[in-house]
Formats: C-alpha cells, structure tokens, sequence
C-alpha cells in the first residue's frame, strides 16, 4: 500500500476536448487545485486545452509542479497559446506513456476518448504484469466516452454476423475524429 508520503506526482489521463458536460471542467479545475493544496505534482499529456488545460492550470495556479509530456505529433492539435509548468516534447505515444508511467506515484482518468482508455488500459495492464503496484483511479463515472466510439466497435458471437458487420461498417475514421466532435447542448 501506498502512502500519502510516497505520492508526489499523479498522471492524470485526461481528454484535449472539454467534453459534453460543463462539470467535466468544474470537476478537474476542483481537482487541480486539491492536488495543489497537498503538494502533489501533475504529470500530463502536455497539452493546454480541453481538460488537459483545466487542470495543468489549476495545478499550477495552486503553486504544485507541472510536468507536461506530448509527442511532436499532436503539439499543433493539443498546444495553443500558453503553457503552464514544464512541457517535454517526445518523439511518439510509447515515449508519452512511458515517461508519464516513470514520473508519476498514482494515475487518475477523467473524461477522455480512446486516448484516454488506451492511457488507462496499459497502466492497468502494468500492474496485472507486476511492472507497477501504483494506485489508479477512473474519476469518469459520467460521459467517458461519446457513444458513437462504442457503436464503432463490432460486438457479436456469431461468426457469420462478425463478417457481415464487418464488410458494412461504416469507416471508423468518420466517427473517430476528434475535430468534428461538437459537444452535445
């Protein structure tokens, strides 16, 4: 078991959008500050908006480091205007992940997409593999994922009915792109 002396950074996983819900924001700005006021450090994905900017900037508008770890790739997606704390720039996801997995004592997921779930499953994964014992929490009960992602996704135990669905699918990429998200009224 870990103990509050043992936690000085948590990775939060977290989406570049602000979601579907105002609470989304109100929630990881609460957070933000929280981990401030205990003096834990904020490992991210690097990026300033949506709620990766929610809360790298409550973090450090609380007086607690920020660490922020972004690919090249998404730096025009995910970065605009002013960032807060340090930001390292990595060559590609494995080196994210790997670096945010390395910094961070505990991981917390808020509302993300696949990004997220991919973030979360792998560290997930880590502890099933004994390469982590570190806390993970999922704090996205409400609207973690848009339901268009899941009705991306083929669910059948009929081989016949895997196939056809298949070969009718709509293009995931359609539905996958987080640009032409707009967030629900």
């Amino acid at each position: 078991m870990i103990s509050n002396q043992d936690i000085k950074n948590i990775c939060i996983f977290c989406g570049s959008r602000t979601g579907t819900d105002p609470l989304f924001v109100t929630k990881t700005e609460q957070l933000g500050q929280e981990m401030a006021k205990r003096g834990y450090g904020l490992v991210y994905g690097g990026g300033n908006v949506g709620l990766m900017g929610a809360i790298s900037h409550a973090v450090f508008n609380g007086g607690a480091s920020v660490k922020g770890i972004i690919p090249h790739a998404l730096s025009q997606r995910e970065v605009s205007g002013v960032t807060v704390g340090e930001v390292e720039f990595v060559e590609d996801m494995h080196t994210r992940k790997n670096l945010m997995y390395k910094l961070s004592n505990a991981f917390i997921a808020l509302p993300g997409g696949f990004g997220t779930f991919d973030e979360l499953f792998e560290c997930l994964t880590w502890i099933q593999l004994g390469i982590h014992a570190k806390p993970v929490e999922d704090a996205s009960k409400k609207g973690f994922i848009d339901e268009r992602f899941v009705t991306s996704i083929v669910f059948s135990d009929d081989p016949v009915d895997l196939l056809n669905r298949i070969e009718t699918a709509a293009p995931v990429k359609s539905v996958l792109d987080w640009h032409d998200v707009v967030p629900k009224p």
